[in-house]
């Protein structure tokens, strides 16, 4: 294979194992055998001189010289596709495989139906949609794009924001009966729940007028699952400093008690990441304002951050 469009059938090939995560998965999804991917992926290596994956009966691991291929490989595909768009007379609807990483609850709650809206009307377009809330390495897991809820962006991504989650204090109302509770320290004696992922053994709060206060507290339970301190809110082991939208419904209907209205924890940032390089694909982008669009509305819209 010499040909400038034989080399970019090979680099999008390796690009597809590296997505798929096997050479038959590759070539399921690429509607050829195999051998056929194997021999592509061995005439892009010998075009290199060296290995892009290192190769194992369980996984495939990509080697420096393939982190690198990668990127680049993953870049030129994205100007191919500008490039065969912008020749089209009508701009075509974006098509073929992403990997999103999302969070567990948020990605669960919030982005399902914006995710069925935008591939019903991109009908071409595929997404894996993985649950994890651990900070992305895109290269290791053949990531797209990741959204986290919290945390700073780290490494060369490009951050782009697509909402604040408010966050508030609540409890059940049996864990709170006969209690004054009117200040902060008024909190230190109740038991407590904790979400690990983003308090352990202090909270931060802020008042409406914008005055701070970090509170010592000791959990009962600590747990990374929102879903589990929510549940174990609801049953009355503690106090808990939850996502708004996740308990807005449970204080609605006096399932939970919100604790000192005029304090919150800091509003957590929702962030679109990807890595740059290389350039966002136009199935990239068209994900990227799918998103956008479907958080222009507050979360909490009676309740906005500070």
């Amino acid at each position: 294979m010499s040909s400038s469009s034989d080399r970019l059938l090979l680099m999008q090939t390796f690009i597809r194992i590296v997505e798929a995560g096997s050479l038959s998965a590759a070539a399921r999804q690429l509607g050829t055998t195999q051998p056929t991917v194997s021999r592509r992926l061995q005439a892009l290596e010998q075009q290199f001189g060296q290995p892009l994956l290192q190769r194992s009966t369980h996984a495939l691991r990509l080697t420096q010289t393939g982190e690198r291929a990668l990127a680049r490989a993953k870049a030129l595909a994205a100007d191919w596709e500008d490039f065969e768009q912008s020749l089209r007379a009508e701009p075509a609807r974006p098509e073929g495989l992403l990997r999103v990483q999302v969070p567990h609850a948020f990605g669960q709650e919030h982005l399902v139906a914006p995710l069925v809206q935008a591939l019903k009307d991109a009908p071409g377009l595929r997404v894996e949609w993985l649950l994890d809330d651990a900070t992305p390495n895109f290269i290791e897991k053949g990531l797209d794009c990741a959204i986290r809820v919290g945390g700073r962006a780290e490494g060369a991504v490009v951050a782009i924001p697509l909402a604040q989650v408010p966050r508030v204090l609540v409890a059940a109302p049996s864990l709170v009966a006969g209690r004054c509770i009117e200040t902060p320290e008024d909190l230190a004696a109740l038991n407590w729940i904790a979400l690990s992922t983003f308090y352990r053994q202090e909270l931060q709060l802020v008042r409406d007028d914008g005055v701070r206060e970090r509170l010592g507290i000791r959990p009962a339970l600590a747990t990374d699952s929102l879903y589990a301190a929510r549940e174990a809110a609801r049953l009355g082991l503690g106090a808990a400093l939850l996502s708004g939208w996740s308990v807005r419904q449970d204080i609605e209907t006096g399932r939970l008690v919100r604790l000192l209205p005029d304090w919150r924890g800091p509003a957590l940032p929702v962030q679109l990441l990807y890595p740059n390089p290389p350039a966002p694909t136009a199935r990239l982008r068209y994900f990227i304002e799918a998103m956008r669009r479907s958080m222009s509305e507050p979360l909490w819209p009676d309740m906005l951050p500070p």
